[in-house]
């Protein structure tokens, strides 16, 4: 006699595995929305450029990660709205806070506020799914785009260059790193 017990447990594996691999295809997003910034914005070295291109870098990192989480979250508008207008407040309030510098430790105090400013916006659409725990994400991405532009300047990418944000090598960290959002947005809607 069959159980229904492997069918179960299937279902629920394969539930959060998606949206993660979704997820993880989300860090190209980071640098191809960087070059778009770049192409409409030109080199983030002024107010104007700050927001431009956190904009338009942001609506290309917001619709790919809504559409990772879609499976799981269903509010990928508001996500890539939020994010949208989370990096373009956020890029354009820490690039004028340090001074378009472009050192280590100017750009992770830039990722830092960046993340802030992107986590605080998204924990607005993770609200409803995650409650007061959504107060958390904010701060995660805090530490993590801080992370992801000391990685990118580490490893001699040419940040002078003035990106909205920071490259492949830093995308590929910070996005395997907060592939835990779709586990647990997952484990939520199974609820």
């Amino acid at each position: 006699m069959l159980t229904t017990a492997p069918t179960t447990t299937r279902t629920a594996t394969t539930s959060w595995r998606r949206p993660v691999v979704r997820w993880l295809l989300t860090f190209a997003a980071f640098p191809l929305g960087s070059v778009a910034a770049r192409a409409i914005a030109g080199p983030i070295d002024s107010a104007t450029s700050a927001l431009v291109g956190g904009l338009v870098n942001g609506v290309i990192i917001g619709a790919a990660q809504g559409w990772a989480l879609r499976p799981v979250l269903d509010a990928w508008r508001r996500w890539a709205a939020a994010t949208a207008i989370g990096l373009m407040i956020g890029l354009g309030v820490a690039a004028s806070a340090v001074d378009f510098d472009s050192s280590m430790s100017a750009l992770a105090a830039q990722g830092a506020l960046c993340g802030l400013a992107v986590g605080a916006a998204q924990a607005v659409v993770l609200k409803g799914t995650f409650g007061r725990l959504a107060l958390a994400w904010p701060f995660a991405l805090a530490g993590l785009w801080a992370l992801g532009w000391t990685i990118t300047t580490a490893v001699g990418v040419e940040v002078d260059d003035h990106f909205t944000v920071f490259g492949s090598s830093g995308a590929v960290t910070v996005t395997a790193l907060t592939a835990v959002l779709p586990v647990l947005a997952a484990r939520r809607a199974a609820r």
